[in-house]
């Protein structure tokens, strides 16, 4: 059976351009010709334009795939070889660049310009999901407190992100005892450590007045990668999150009167 350039074009997926490049390349000439002098396609030309199409996915250029198909036999294994591992060279150096454009990408989002180095000395096990701090970014945009937040972030060093991480660690594991002893969220001990954490972000980040706290908290609570900003999934328990929110809560009706954040609003 025979096959115009248009047919071969529309169930090969290449344009008529593509085909015509491959037979002045000397790739791949139509073997036939109709009544009206029109080249056509065997079905054995369809079976070398689907070896064509097969070594140009592997990314083989022009010139090497005529080679193979001139001595398959001689010489496709050890082409396919030497492009396999060209292949995991090329994988292992875009694993490299995805890795450096995350760091960009972290820096860029946080503020935090240290190199990957410093961040594992200072942040230890916090880390930051970029999916968090992208949703995050476009949530709190035109906030106040997430702009003034981020510069404040920026504008840290190395010695201030040691110092803040270092209180952050120490109030965590007042969090956790506090916890584990099976104090109240609502007793003066988890509510005092909860006014601890308002603060913290009062002094490294942002003005953190209750109503404020209690959003962050609520956010802890509903999304375990913002509550891993806090406690690292490592050290966390069941009921953590919402045991930290409720404290919050109970802390803020403390400074407020007793009012919820509605009654404020």
């Amino acid at each position: 059976m025979s096959y115009s350039v248009g047919q071969v074009s529309a169930f090969a997926g290449v344009t008529v351009r593509t085909l015509h490049h491959y037979d002045k390349a000397g790739l791949l000439s139509p073997s036939e010709r109709s009544n009206a002098g029109y080249r056509l396609y065997s079905d054995a030309d369809l079976a070398r334009l689907q070896q064509i199409l097969f070594y140009r996915e592997l990314g083989f250029p022009l010139e090497e795939i005529a080679a193979i198909l001139k001595d398959p036999q001689a010489n496709a294994l050890e082409h396919l070889k030497a492009r396999q591992r060209q292949l995991g060279d090329e994988i292992a150096r875009l694993q490299q660049l995805a890795e450096v454009a995350e760091r960009a990408i972290e820096v860029a989002q946080t503020g935090v310009s240290l190199t990957p180095q410093e961040r594992f000395e200072v942040f230890g096990e916090i880390s930051l999901d970029l999916s968090y701090a992208t949703e995050a970014e476009f949530k709190w945009a035109d906030s106040q407190g997430h702009q003034e937040s981020m510069a404040r972030a920026a504008a840290h060093t190395k010695e201030d992100w040691r110092q803040l991480m270092g209180e952050a660690a120490a109030w965590r594991a007042e969090l956790l005892a506090a916890y584990d002893d099976g104090q109240p969220d609502d007793g003066e001990r988890a509510m005092d450590l909860a006014e601890e954490h308002r603060l913290h972000i009062s002094r490294w980040f942002t003005s953190c007045p209750p109503d404020m706290h209690r959003r962050i908290a609520d956010e802890f609570a509903a999304d375990p990668r913002a509550f891993a900003l806090v406690v690292p999934p490592s050290q966390q328990r069941p009921g953590l999150a919402a045991y930290l929110c409720k404290a919050v809560h109970a802390n803020a009706a403390r400074h407020t009167g007793g009012r919820t954040a509605s009654e404020e609003d």
